[in-house]
């Protein structure tokens, strides 16, 4: 990637972009909120990077939404976090005024997000939100971004205790429903991995 700014990628300015900011902080925890925020950022900057065309709103709204169904709230004990946040998202969608296909567009990116790939051409904010959480949380691709453009988006958004909590809320997860997403994440060496991630703990 060349150099770029946070300042510099798009941040939509729509009622329901507000919305689901306020959403996400009065349920998210700060470590979570910022994990969701960079989320955005890490997969804004790599469609505007790459020159993939997105849906910036889409993008946003389920950046914010993706991890709700790990919170108290809204964790479902008879379905995967991601498909909950998909139902959660949904409502939220719905309550916006937006129209039945783009709230089944929201929920299905938020549920792709844990698929190991998602195809950019048919869905490019689930392929684009799918590469951004994984930098996130085991710092896959970390590197691509230039390091003066982590270091703005780490000072922006700290990260807090995000690894502790993040693994504790998989953990909860992979115990209740070890048949889930999550529970494959933990088996398969969640916590080394996250260990390891060049962006931080």
């Amino acid at each position: 990637m060349t150099r770029m700014s946070l300042d510099a990628l798009p941040v939509p300015g729509s009622p329901a972009s507000a919305a689901a900011l306020d959403v996400a902080t009065a349920y998210l925890p700060p470590a979570l909120l910022n994990h969701s925020l960079r989320a955005y950022v890490w997969a804004a900057a790599r469609g505007t990077a790459d020159g993939l065309t997105f849906d910036p709103e889409l993008l946003y709204v389920a950046a914010l939404h993706h991890d709700i169904g790990l919170v108290p709230a809204f964790d479902s004990h008879t379905v995967a976090f991601e498909e909950a946040s998909g139902h959660v998202a949904r409502v939220f969608a719905a309550g916006a005024g937006w129209p039945a296909e783009r709230r089944e567009r929201l929920a299905d990116v938020i549920v792709r997000h844990m698929a190991p790939q998602v195809d950019a051409a048919t869905d490019p904010e689930g392929h684009l939100l799918a590469r951004a959480t994984a930098t996130e949380i085991t710092g896959k691709g970390a590197d691509d971004y230039p390091p003066c453009f982590r270091d703005e988006v780490l000072a922006r958004y700290p990260r807090l205790d995000l690894t502790e909590r993040f693994l504790a809320c998989f953990q909860a997860q992979a115990a209740r429903k070890p048949g889930s997403s999550a529970g494959g994440a933990v088996r398969s060496g969640l916590a080394d991995r996250m260990a390891a991630n060049p962006l931080g703990p």
